[in-house]
């Protein structure tokens, strides 16, 4: 049977030193609930500080978008690549970017 999953998607809310203390508040409030997956999606520039301050617990971080390319000209996406290695998630499809950047299914 798969794991359940609550997410935390921060949108593009909490600076870096917000998000940071914010997740030291919220871990321990957290930690007592188990069999289940416990995922953040802090703002694309927090991801490195936010893993760090979860180094020791077992909160996942996860990116809010991904690129479908590679590398390339595609100016402030991110690609796969540069995620792997800070995140185990990453969230794909979400509403907002088929409602406002025209994001489809292909």
């Amino acid at each position: 049977m798969r794991t359940p999953i609550i997410a935390g998607n921060w949108k593009m809310h909490k600076t870096i030193e917000e998000s940071v203390a914010f997740v030291k508040e919220l871990a321990p409030l957290i930690a007592e609930y188990k069999g289940v997956e416990r995922v953040v999606a802090p703002t694309f520039v927090a991801i490195s500080s936010v893993a760090e301050a979860l180094r020791g617990t077992d909160i996942k971080v996860s990116a809010q978008n991904t690129h479908w390319e590679t590398h390339g000209a595609y100016t402030s996406q991110i690609a796969p690549t540069m995620l792997k290695g800070l995140v185990e998630y990453c969230i794909i499809g979400h509403s907002e970017c088929r409602q406002y950047l025209g994001e489809t299914d292909d």
